[in-house]
């Protein structure tokens, strides 16, 4: 919720391929929840289909796929709602042990009760990504433990990677250490 488009599939798309959310958990499969990804049309799709349909739809990437495309989505509708007042429509799509949680708008995921309202339990789910640059109190508190992801997007805090070229002069952290002098002297 920094200002990016928020539809950006980089991770979403290394979960998917991940093998050990493809297995259900009895046979040593992980489980996932991914929360969110906005994509209007791919929620409209997913809630006409309705709850326990199987859906194939693409989604995500509409406004930033710089760094990844839109990815397929194929699994089982787990549940549909339309008149969320933030995100509009939203719909939880199982993808193997992994939940994906899709919006019609972006919407933030900060309180257990934003998971628990779609019938999901983040406490008892292995992996819960929420796409916020630092834990709310509430999911900070409830995390056996966490980790913040440096992942590619508008929003990106791996400034190196933003390709900044014509900054004009030497400016930390983009110029290599030795081009500049960190202790400029005062006037």
């Amino acid at each position: 919720m920094a200002g990016g488009a928020g539809d950006v599939t980089w991770t979403l798309a290394r979960l998917l391929d991940e093998p050990v959310f493809a297995l259900p958990p009895e046979a040593g499969g992980r489980t996932g929840i991914y929360a969110s990804l906005p994509d209007a049309e791919a929620a409209r799709t997913v809630a006409d289909a309705g709850v326990g349909a199987r859906v194939e739809v693409g989604a995500g990437a509409r406004v930033d796929a710089a760094h990844h495309g839109p990815v397929t989505l194929r699994g089982v509708v787990e549940h549909v709602r339309t008149d969320d007042p933030v995100a509009g429509i939203v719909c939880v799509v199982a993808v193997g042990g992994l939940r994906v949680v899709l919006t019609e708008r972006r919407r933030p995921y900060h309180l257990e009760s934003d998971f628990t309202a779609l019938g999901l339990d983040p406490r008892g789910t292995d992996v819960v990504v929420v796409k916020i640059g630092t834990l709310e109190t509430e999911l900070h508190d409830m995390a056996e433990d966490w980790m913040l992801m440096l992942t590619p997007g508008g929003v990106d805090q791996d400034l190196s990677r933003l390709g900044h070229h014509r900054l004009g002069g030497p400016v930390h952290p983009f110029s290599s250490p030795g081009s500049y002098d960190p202790e400029p002297e005062l006037l």
